[in-house]
């Protein structure tokens, strides 16, 4: 079923990016896109250049020169406060649709989302999903495209567990955002799958500073690890911390051998990583994806009515053995 489903998917992308070969009786729209009428306000998550969020802002940008859409951009610096007051600066200028990314979580944006569709405005969420606003608005074209958040983060810790020959009694390092609502769910299923296998977690919540910037928590991961010396793993929730676990750890005195290190999402500094044995586990959760389908779920709804799609862009595994067949992607920016 579900690749059937798959199946159904990839066919809908293609005929719909090329519709005069499946649309032969619509008129033509002399090559602006059967989109062309729509204007979207698209959120990356973060901040231009971050190594996650660029991924899926090219996906967005994709989608939007196949499609047709006009879209606008807003960078939030993966702050929820500043999501939320952008959300409503995005529904002031009157879009027929907005992208979420939904780390502030349902209730924070339940008011907001709730007067958008009141006006019209299509809604559909990325990365974090916001569940029962998504089932609330399902049938007006609120969809999902990300990783089920939870079951990520439990296949990541389990994983290194099994994959590091980790024992009852070991420490982990856990840097994550069980403070975001919705959005911590991941950092729970690791800290969950880490002492389910009895490892003791030491944990540390992700700054805001930090949030924005991976560079600025040098310091805290300095600090941790002078003051847990017997850590073997450490877990990194957020992609852009990964893609700077090289730097965390020569900062802390660390060698690329001395430490098992696992995070999230490929970036090209998280490949030479890998390949520099630095980083041992990364869940690829295909970001590109989340902004290109993005899009095309507005674009349906709008022009066609569909209603929402729930899309997992899945939990695939990069590691030493595998990381070859994605290098040139991860460098295009695609993966």
């Amino acid at each position: 079923m579900k690749k059937l489903y798959l199946l159904f998917v990839i066919v809908m992308i293609a005929a719909l990016a090329f519709p005069t070969a499946v649309f032969a009786d619509e008129p033509s729209q002399e090559g602006d896109g059967w989109c062309s009428n729509t204007n979207i306000v698209f959120f990356p998550g973060g901040a231009p250049g971050g190594s996650f969020e660029t991924v899926v802002y090219n996906g967005a940008v994709q989608a939007a020169a196949d499609l047709g859409a006009n879209v606008e951009y807003m960078w939030s610096d993966w702050n929820p406060e500043k999501m939320i007051t952008q959300f409503s600066e995005a529904m002031a200028t009157g879009p027929n649709g907005i992208a979420i990314m939904g780390h502030p979580g349902d209730e924070a944006f339940r008011p907001l989302v709730e007067e958008a569709e009141a006006q019209g405005i299509i809604v559909t969420s990325m990365n974090t999903q916001t569940a029962e606003l998504q089932a609330q608005y399902s049938s007006a074209g609120f969809g999902y495209v990300g990783a089920i958040l939870y079951d990520a983060g439990h296949a990541l810790g389990s994983e290194a567990v099994a994959r590091f020959g980790l024992q009852a009694g070991d420490q982990a390092f856990v840097w994550g955002l069980l403070a975001q609502a919705g959005r911590g769910e991941r950092t729970q299923g690791i800290v969950d799958a880490l002492e389910e296998a009895g490892l003791e977690v030491i944990y540390q919540e992700i700054d805001d500073a930090t949030n924005a910037d991976a560079a600025a928590g040098v310091p805290v991961f300095v600090g941790v690890m002078s003051a847990n010396p017997d850590i073997k793993l450490v877990v990194t929730d957020h992609g852009n911390l990964t893609g700077t676990l090289e730097t965390f750890l020569s900062s802390a005195g660390f060698g690329p051998d001395d430490v098992y290190a696992a995070g999230f999402d490929l970036s090209s500094a998280t490949v030479a990583a890998i390949e520099a044995g630095w980083t041992d586990l990364v869940i690829d959760q295909q970001q590109w994806l989340q902004g290109y389908m993005a899009i095309l779920q507005i674009c349906l709804t709008h022009n066609y009515a569909f209603t929402g799609l729930h899309i997992d862009t899945g939990a695939g595994f990069a590691h030493k053995d595998n990381v070859a067949l994605l290098s040139d992607l991860v460098a295009a920016q695609i993966r």
